[in-house]
């Protein structure tokens, strides 16, 4: 049975030091590799165990790396295993085939948000004229796809998120506030829907997803079985679903279990969407609620 194992990186399967989580004492702590510099310095890790773990699935299932960075940030990944096949940046807009950017899907995306969705340099041009320099730190858009703000969450006004999301709905577009950044995002563009395009090239029957923020909410519903973090922004609105497994680890601990889950269920993967063990039903509803601020 052809399993598509997609998962997120950051706060996911890999973290910065802020997000480690290290509770236990520093003697009990375990061994962490390093597997992304920036400038020169470590950037993000893993658990050595987790690492080990992720390369015996990487050569087991066809392994995504699923992930909201553009190229160039997903570049300075180096995962342990052989380097995967597929991987998806800039939350669906790329779809990378042996490390190079598949033309037929780039302009497939394009079509879709053409045709359902305002340009971005509308949705650009308000985000600046409305964010505060009082809390804004930078703002950026990625690979000519979507846009986000880089703030200072405690200054950031209780209503602009959610007044933003508002406004961008009726334009095509989503808001997904995650930590110090404001997202908005083309509503068409998903990871569910790039990776949906691996698992038709691929032929397989049985999907794994992970993730832990709100652009992962699509990803989690349209797999098969899912695995959320104890931490992030899913974890801390309640969303649920019923064959998406809410785990209590919460950091780098949490990555080191999504790893242990994916290889366990690819060797096994059962019947497809049976409820995970704790899973009560959902809709996703809360994503909407929480990506606007509620």
């Amino acid at each position: 049975m052809s399993t598509v194992v997609a998962s997120d990186l950051d706060r996911t399967l890999i973290y910065s030091a802020p997000a480690l989580g290290l509770a236990m004492p520093d003697a009990e702590a375990p061994r962490l590799l390093c597997v992304e510099t920036y400038e020169g310095k470590p950037l993000s890790y893993m658990t050595e165990t987790a690492a080990g773990l992720l390369a015996e699935l990487a050569g087991s299932t066809t392994f995504v790396p699923t992930t909201t960075r553009t190229r160039e940030q997903y570049r300075r990944i180096h995962l342990p295993g052989p380097a995967p096949e597929f991987a998806i940046c800039a939350n669906g807009g790329q779809l990378l085939v042996h490390g190079e950017p598949d033309r037929d899907w780039q302009r497939t995306v394009a079509e879709r948000l053409a045709s359902h969705c305002a340009p971005l340099e509308e949705i650009r041009t308000h985000l600046v004229r409305t964010a505060d320099p009082a809390w804004l730190l930078k703002e950026r858009t990625a690979e000519d796809l979507f846009a986000y703000l880089v703030v200072e969450r405690p200054l950031l006004p209780d209503t602009w998120v959610k007044d933003l999301a508002g406004w961008a709905g009726e334009r095509g577009w989503t808001v997904s506030l995650q930590g110090r950044k404001i997202y908005a995002v083309p509503r068409p563009l998903t990871k569910s829907a790039a990776v949906a395009e691996v698992a038709r090239r691929t032929g397989a029957s049985v999907v794994l997803a992970a993730g832990d923020s709100l652009l992962d909410a699509d990803l989690l519903l349209a797999a098969d079985r899912g695995w959320r973090p104890g931490h992030g922004e899913l974890a801390d609105t309640g969303w649920h679903a019923p064959h998406v497994t809410a785990l209590d680890e919460r950091g780098v601990a949490a990555g080191e279990e999504i790893t242990r889950a994916f290889l366990h269920a690819a060797a096994a993967p059962g019947d497809g969407r049976s409820p995970a063990p704790d899973g009560s039903g959902a809709d996703g509803s809360a994503v909407d609620a929480a990506a606007a601020g509620g």
